[in-house]
This record gives structure tokens, C-alpha cells and sequence, in this order.
């Protein structure tokens, strides 16, 4: 057996048989495997782990907390205990799945979390690390360091999202979603400008409006400047799409130019049509139905604020509208619980709500909708709203400002939320109307990380979309 495993792999599982002696153990658990991974610092597995925003040093205490200390033992062999043997064997079937010739740390790290039932894999679920994510990051960090032989490279060149468009959270699986917010991180945190330029040298996105914005342009705008490449601002009289010309007419000849094209559109459709007629990869920017760069920052922020997405309770108040949709769509791939307060006649497409509740039976998600804001905040762990009348809903203002009233987020309604819980606002905000500013402008506020987050989502979602 051990003749298929890597030199780094192999040195793993003796510094688990090592482990296992430090805590008086003759058997090699999978507690002690995890331990060993810790242990090489440099190994694919570790550097994995990183790339999940998992701390080595608090890994091994909660594994400390739980294993506890029984004095020494020496072990004179090697032996594995029945979970550590399952292990083994996920770890070899996932390299088989992978095409490599043999067992990694990596490898053994997804046997770790597959296996489920045994201490490391609850000490990985516990910060959220499950095996779709796990696959996703030790893939790329595979391609990246040229880990991955030629045929693996083939055999994961689907689950790559190069060429890919982006037109609503149902494009995304989960482990698609992952990859965007690994990738965001490393842009975020790891990557010099020097480096990121590199990345798209020489490409090109076109980015359409037909509404206003602030956020959505400047990201993207600075976002591919930062990746080396360029963007060209279209305004609404520069194309007039479906009135001077054709939206498959303007989609074909933007993509024989253009590398990219990111729309900002009233209606869902005329982005469903330019990704229809274009041949490069199509981003929603914002359309009536969906805003998914939007609701990707807002979970990317979520993560980095509380560490896991898994089991959280996450509450909107207000309108079912397109941030409204994308957020549940979302929520129900990762497992996270989300609940809409909303009045009755303003609540969330029943097509979105019924594609989230088929998305929440795989991972166990709640999808809610109440009436009552009070109720549903209740033990929140993030509380998010939107503006009550949307661009296009002008001439609903003044009703729409008398129906939500009951459901403006203030201090009062905040203090029924967890202590801990992050105030969410995708911005512009209309202060005194869905927020009021104590609440926008208190610590629980994280509405600016929020915003600057989608200038590394977007980046991100750029890279991998246009990158060879």
C-alpha cells in the first residue's frame, strides 16, 4: 500500500504515528492524520487548508480540546484504525478521480473530510470545509503548481469555468462558488499587482448599461485595470440595445473585439439574449431578476466575517427583489438558512423560492418567507436590506415607503439579532427609509467591506471566466 504514496504523503502518516504516541495511542486515528498534515507546514494539503481560510494552529487546539493528552506510548508498527483505513481508501479513490498516480497529502486531506464521521472531519466541518470545496480548491492549487498531470488536467477541464457565463446563481454549482471566493481571497490577499497584471494582459471586457451605477461600474472598471487588461464603458445612448440595432446583432459584433461583456440591464432577458448570441463568457451586472455578483461579495463577506457560511441564519428584510433572489439561490447551495421578511405581494418570484428549496434538500438549508420582521430576526446572524423601490420603481415610492414601513432595520430591530450579527446592505441606502443610520454607521455595519468586496469577487469571476 504505502508504495502508492507520495514521499510527502508517506512522511504524513509517520508523523501521525507520531502523534498517536504523543497522546498514548498504539493506533493511528484520523485525528492523528490531520495532525500530521499540520505538522508539514509546506505540503499541498496545508496550503489547501490556508486557501479555506482555515488556521493551522487553531486546527490542531480543537483537536487538542477533543483528544485530550493520555501520556506516551511508542509504537513499535504502523497501525491504522478502521476510520483511518476508510480514509486511506477515499484518498485513493479520489486520486484515481483526479488521474494521478499517486496518493498525496492532498489526498489524504479529502479522505479526511470525506470519511465524515471520525474527530478531523468534524474539526473541518466545523470551520466549513467540506468535500465539494475541498475538491474545487486542491484542483487548482493541483493546476497551479503543475501537481496535476496532463490528464487530470483533461479530465477536470469541466469543472473549470473558463468560457463560462455568469447569469444567475444557478450557472454556479457549489463547488463553482468556492472556487470564485478561493480565487477572491488569494486576489485579495496574496497576489502582488505585479502578479495580477499578468492575468489579463491584453484582454478586453465592454460593459453595457442601461442604468446607473457607482459600485458595479467602478469595480469592474478598476477590477480589469488590476488584472492588466482594459474595459470599455458603453452608456445607454452608445448602443441603445433592441432600438438602434439588435441585441444579437450588438452581442456578435462585440464579441469578435471583446474578451468579456458585463451587462447592466432592466430586463433579465436582454442579458439571457447577449449570452445567447455572444461567444465570449456573458456577466450579469444587474438585471430585474438576479444581481449574482452582487449576492457572491455579500457571501464572500459573510465568510470572511464569520469563518463558515454552513448553518447560518441569514435574514433579508424588505422587497423580494433581484438581490432578494440571488441571495436565496445562493444561500441554498452553501447551506446557509435564509429567511425573507416581507409584506404579503412583495415576496420573491415563486419560480427563485421554488429552485432554492430543490438547491436547500442537498445541503439542508431552511428557505423561509414570514411577514413579520420582529419574528424573523430573531437569533440572526446576519441581518441584510435593500432599498424598498428599486431604479424603475419611482412611481411606486410613496406606497411602497407606506407598506414597508414595519419592516425598516433600526437599533430596535437589531437587538433581537445574535450579538455577534453583521448589518448587510448592497448599497445605495435611502437612510431614514429600510435603514436608519445608527444602525448603518454602527459596528455591526459592514456595508464598506461589503462594497469593496465586489471588486475582488468580480475579479476574480473575470479571471476564471476569461483566463486560458
Amino acid at each position: 500500500m504505502w508504495q502508492r504514496f507520495t514521499q510527502e504523503a508517506r512522511k504524513i502518516v509517520f508523523l501521525a504515528t507520531e502523534e498517536a504516541g504523543k497522546h498514548g495511542e498504539s493506533h493511528v486515528s484520523t485525528e492523528h492524520l490531520l495532525l500530521g498534515i499540520l505538522r508539514a507546514d509546506n505540503c499541498l494539503a496545508c496550503q489547501a487548508l490556508r486557501a479555506m481560510s482555515a488556521d493551522p494552529a487553531e486546527l490542531r487546539s480543537k483537536i487538542e480540546e477533543q483528544i485530550g493528552s493520555g501520556g506516551s506510548h511508542l509504537a513499535e508498527d504502523i497501525q491504522l484504525t478502521p476510520r483511518a483505513k476508510r480514509v486511506i481508501d477515499i484518498a485513493y479513490n479520489e486520486a484515481r478521480r483526479m488521474m494521478n498516480d499517486f496518493i498525496g497529502s492532498e489526498h489524504l486531506l479529502l479522505g479526511l473530510v470525506g470519511e465524515a464521521e471520525g474527530v478531523a472531519a468534524r474539526v473541518l466541518s466545523a470551520v466549513g470545509i467540506d468535500l465539494d470545496r475541498a475538491r474545487a480548491v486542491v484542483t487548482e492549487l493541483q493546476q497551479a503548481t503543475g501537481a496535476a498531470s496532463p490528464a487530470h488536467a483533461t479530465a477536470n477541464s469541466t469543472r473549470k469555468l473558463t468560457g463560462r457565463d455568469l447569469i444567475g446563481i444557478s450557472d454556479l454549482d457549489r463547488s463553482d462558488i468556492y472556487l470564485i471566493f478561493d480565487t477572491a481571497k488569494r486576489l485579495k490577499t496574496a497576489m502582488s499587482p505585479e502578479e495580477q497584471r499578468k492575468l489579463l494582459t491584453g484582454k478586453t471586457l465592454a460593459m453595457i448599461f442601461e442604468k446607473p451605477s457607482l459600485r458595479t461600474r467602478v469595480s469592474f472598471e478598476v477590477g480589469m485595470t488590476q488584472l492588466g487588461g482594459h474595459a470599455i464603458y458603453l452608456a445607454p445612448s452608445d448602443i441603445q440595445l433592441g432600438k438602434r440595432e439588435s441585441i444579437g446583432d450588438a452581442a456578435r459584433t462585440l464579441d469578435r473585439m471583446c474578451d468579456l461583456i458585463m451587462a447592466r440591464t432592466f430586463a433579465h432577458s436582454t442579458v439571457v439574449e447577449l449570452a445567447e448570441y455572444a461567444g465570449v463568457p456573458v456577466i450579469n451586472g444587474l438585471s430585474d431578476l438576479e444581481h449574482p455578483c452582487q449576492a457572491l461579495a455579500d457571501f464572500f463577506t459573510i465568510l470572511e466575517k464569520k469563518g463558515t457560511l454552513q448553518g447560518l441564519k441569514v435574514v433579508f428584510v424588505g422587497d423580494g427583489n433581484n438581490v432578494a433572489h440571488s441571495l436565496m439561490l445562493l444561500a441554498a447551495k452553501v447551506g446557509t438558512n435564509f429567511t425573507i421578511a416581507c409584506p404579503e405581494g412583495y415576496e420573491p418570484r415563486a419560480e427563485i423560492v421554488a429552485q432554492a428549496r430543490r438547491d436547500a434538500e442537498q445541503t439542508k438549508a431552511i428557505i423561509d418567507i414570514v411577514r413579520d420582521a420582529k419574528q424573523a430576526t430573531a437569533e440572526a446572524d446576519v441581518v441584510y436590506t435593500d432599498v424598498w423601490a428599486s431604479m424603475g420603481q419611482e412611481h411606486e415610492a410613496e406606497e411602497r415607503a407606506r407598506v414597508f414601513a414595519p419592516y425598516q432595520v433600526n437599533a430596535e430591530l437589531m437587538k433581537l439579532a445574535k450579538p455577534d450579527a453583521i448589518f448587510m446592505h448592497c448599497l445605495p441606502a435611502h437612510r431614514g427609509s429600510e435603514v436608519t443610520d445608527e444602525v448603518i454607521d454602527s459596528p455591526q455595519s459592514v456595508v464598506f467591506d461589503e462594497a469593496e468586496n465586489r471588486l475582488h469577487v468580480q475579479k476574480a469571476v473575470m479571471v476564471l471566466l476569461a483566463q486560458k
